[in-house]
Formats: C-alpha cells, sequence, structure tokens
C-alpha cells in the first residue's frame, strides 16, 4: 500500500520536473503528509487486528466454557434419570408390598 503510494507520488514528481516545474517543497510536504497518514493508519490496522484477536479469543473461551456446560448438565440429566427410575422402581416395590398385605 505504501509502496504504491510512493510510486504515484514519485511519478507525479517526475512529471512537475518534467513541466518545469522546480519548487519541490509543497510536493515534499505532500508527501511528508502522506506518509504520516500511511504510518497512522498502519497502527490503526494493528490495533484492529489485536482487538479482532482477542475477540477472537474470548469467543473460544465461551465456546469451550458452554460445551463444559453442556457436558455438565447432559451429566445430571442422565443422574436424575437414573434416580427417577430407582425411585419408580421402589414405588412399584411398596405397591406390590401393600397389595399383598391387603390381600392376606
Amino acid at each position: 500500500m505504501k509502496t504504491g503510494i510512493v510510486t504515484s507520488l514519485a511519478a507525479a514528481a517526475i512529471a512537475m520536473d518534467l513541466a518545469g516545474c522546480q519548487d519541490l517543497k509543497p510536493l515534499q510536504a505532500d508527501i511528508d503528509t502522506l506518509e504520516s497518514q500511511v504510518s497512522t493508519l498502519q497502527q490503526d490496522v494493528r490495533a484492529a487486528k489485536s482487538s479482532s484477536d482477542s475477540a477472537s479469543a474470548a469467543a473460544q473461551a465461551a465456546s469451550q466454557a458452554a460445551n463444559g456446560a453442556q457436558s455438565t448438565a447432559s451429566q445430571a440429566l442422565a443422574a436424575a434419570q437414573v434416580a427417577q427410575a430407582a425411585g419408580d422402581a421402589t414405588n412399584d416395590e411398596i405397591d406390590r408390598m401393600f397389595k399383598r398385605s391387603l390381600s392376606k
């Protein structure tokens, strides 16, 4: 990106020199301004990339936490189903015992 700008400015400088323009100080000031702007833009791009990388890392951590929570929830559901089955079996046994005692 910087090379393209510098090349364009160099071409403009050559064209102005060929046209007989001997005062390159204003053109040099424009080049300095553009170089400063390019430097600022490069810093902004680096900062944006850093922010993007941080956001990506945070999203990855959140995804891992969500996967862990899903695993824990699945384990809790399985344990609850086992407990429910045990409770149902106990209730069935109590019902059978109660019916046997009434039939005697």
